[in-house]
């Protein structure tokens, strides 16, 4: 029975290699490799979350950077469809966390994180931002997704 252990082991070896490669993050190299860091602010106005800038341009198809900066006195939901779902992201750090939707991250109170991630094809779509106490009340921000210069 334990000479056939070390089969086992390369066996599972693969498998799990394999399935390491499969969580869906981005295969092809990004079209723009180097981009500077961008920054997002979410702030509280009359009890409603607000994101600037309301237009968030990033390179599409490329590995950015967004530092987000939180002055809410309460955690925020920082939503956009499909872009923020795991296959796109490649790291999120600080004071963020994964929403369970898939499709957004919750900012803690007066937190500071870090996101990176492979944007989409160049295109528009809506981003937005809700306070947790108060998601009736959602600010809608357009992120444009151009194609990467040189």
């Amino acid at each position: 029975m334990l000479r056939f252990a070390p089969l086992g082991l390369g066996l599972m070896t693969i498998l799990f290699a394999h399935a390491a490669a499969a969580q869906g993050k981005p295969d092809t190299p990004p079209e723009s490799a180097s981009t500077p860091p961008v920054e997002l602010k979410i702030t509280k106005q009359d009890g409603k979350a607000v994101c600037a800038p309301a237009e968030l341009r990033l390179p599409a198809n490329s590995n950015v950077t967004i530092n987000i900066i939180s002055t809410s006195d309460s955690p925020v939901m920082l939503t956009s469809p499909n872009q923020f779902k795991n296959d796109q992201v490649l790291h999120h750090d600080g004071d963020l966390a994964h929403a369970a939707s898939g499709d957004g991250y919750t900012v803690k109170q007066n937190g500071k994180g870090v996101l990176k991630l492979r944007t989409l094809a160049a295109g528009e779509q809506e981003y937005g931002c809700a306070s947790v106490n108060n998601q009736k009340e959602v600010f809608r921000g357009k992120l444009i997704l151009s194609p990467p210069s040189g």
